[in-house]
């Protein structure tokens, strides 16, 4: 359906400004995504730990070919305005790296952040490697950055046949002139870190823990996003908190073409349950929109759409069960999912805080997390021929992303998911669905 609101504005390079490079010092820690998803880390400088470097890094880093890091910074201070504008830049980048001339060059995801870890202190980026080491490859960049004034910070990596690499850092000088800046600094190995950097950051890019933390961001979008304050304004008229009635309320969960649109039906219509949706109606229409921005912007629309639906659930919950296709537990494994880089040991362990259920969202008696084998649900989807969501349409093509999404779903909390194989016909999954309900509310 087409917005009524209005064009949104273009995400161009040059319109993007609001991450300062200048504005605060390079993090001096890297974390590459390396081939197999493993993560390597390195540091740059006089500050960095003196062992040898990872020959897999240096392979990345160093000849043949030639390596350059984009990262982008946040202007410090910025607050929700600044993550959401670095947010956008580093998708709008990663757009443009895919586009000729660059895209015969390799890339990886790279992130760089402090030594001492904490919230706040992540720069998102690439690494981009030609094989070919062409003059034409810095060129490009040159361009490319040239027209986005305090974008991405560029920097290039040499390295010699003992396996040693510098890194130099280059800088727009009054708009005209590329130069390097400083001297070349060493790259060394460094620790892995006890979490994944993106850690402490995650309540503030996707699995946001109230819901005032999600309407900032979308706050922060309504210049570029008009749909942003339609979204607001019905999330304006919900009271603060709201507490469900004397009847269960059941949430369905699992990956697309796990069953759960059958399953809720079936459920609802042999108990005689209302059955809700998340995303809900009077906001489904901009879904496409929001799919289309960085996860920040993605699941704040999704969170407050969930505090839309618990508005709902609990005026139905006073005259009946209540089953709802998807709720908190999809928005914040998709967001973990997506933001932590590398494979499954990368994941926040069992029993973080981040798997917890929000404050002052709406708790569910039950949640049953649909699960199939990978072959089984990819012949679902071949079956469907439904359009797909951008997430949806990634767990077909990386494996690891969908089961980092299976993995975080196990370690949800209060409520934990209980899980069902989904994979029997129809008619025996329901059995067993009303079965479990049975046993929890007897």
């Amino acid at each position: 359906m087409a917005s009524a609101l209005g064009p949104r504005a273009p995400l161009p390079l040059a319109r993007l400004r609001g991450a300062r490079a200048l504005a605060m010092a390079p993090p001096r820690r890297f974390a590459l995504e390396l081939p197999g998803c493993g993560l390597a880390h390195f540091a740059v400088g006089g500050d960095a730990p003196g062992a040898r470097l990872d020959p897999r890094v240096a392979a990345l880093l160093g000849p043949p070919g030639r390596s350059y890091s984009l990262c982008v910074p946040e202007a410090p201070g910025g607050g929700c305005a600044a993550r959401v504008r670095a947010a956008r830049l580093h998708q709008r980048l990663l757009h443009q790296l895919r586009r000729d001339p660059l895209r015969r060059c390799q890339l990886r995801r790279l992130l760089c952040y402090g030594p001492g870890g904490g919230a706040g202190g992540v720069q998102r980026g690439f690494l981009l490697r030609d094989p070919g080491d062409s003059p034409d490859t810095r060129r490009a960049l040159f361009s490319l950055l040239g027209d986005a004034p305090g974008g991405p910070r560029l920097g290039e990596f040499v390295g010699d046949a003992r396996q040693q690499v510098w890194q130099s850092l280059w800088e727009l000088r009054d708009g005209a002139e590329w130069r390097q800046v400083g001297p070349r600094e060493r790259v060394l190995a460094a620790p892995e870190p006890a979490l994944h950097p993106v850690v402490p950051d995650l309540p503030s890019s996707g699995v946001f823990p109230h819901r005032e933390a999600a309407r900032a961001v979308l706050e922060a979008c309504i210049p570029f996003i008009p749909e942003a304050q339609a979204v607001l304004d019905l999330v304006d008229q919900l009271p603060e908190q709201v507490h469900k009635g004397k009847f269960p309320v059941i949430a369905v969960e699992g990956l697309d073409a796990t069953g759960k649109t059958t399953v809720t039906q079936s459920v609802s219509d042999t108990l005689g349950a209302v059955l809700l949706k998340s995303p809900p109606a009077c906001i489904s229409q901009w879904r496409k929109i929001f799919d289309d921005e960085p996860t920040i912007i993605r699941r704040a629309f999704y969170s407050l759409g969930n505090y839309i639906v618990a508005s709902e659930i609990a005026k139905e919950s006073t005259e009946s069960p209540v089953i709802i296709d998807r709720y908190w537990h999809s928005t914040a494994t998709y967001a973990i999912a997506t933001e932590v880089t590398g494979g499954l040991q990368y994941l926040p362990p069992a029993h973080h805080p981040i798997y917890q259920w929000p404050r002052d969202l709406l708790r569910p008696d039950l949640v049953l997390l649909l699960t199939v084998s990978p072959k089984k649900r990819m012949q679902r989807i071949e079956g469907r021929g439904v359009e797909r969501t951008r997430e949806e349409a990634e767990l077909e093509a990386d494996s690891m992303f969908r089961q980092k999404v299976e993995v975080s779903y196990q370690r949800m909390e209060n409520p934990a998911c209980h899980v069902v194989d989904a994979s029997p016909s129809r008619e025996e999954v329901l059995q067993t669905v009303l079965g479990i309900i049975q046993n929890n509310f007897s």
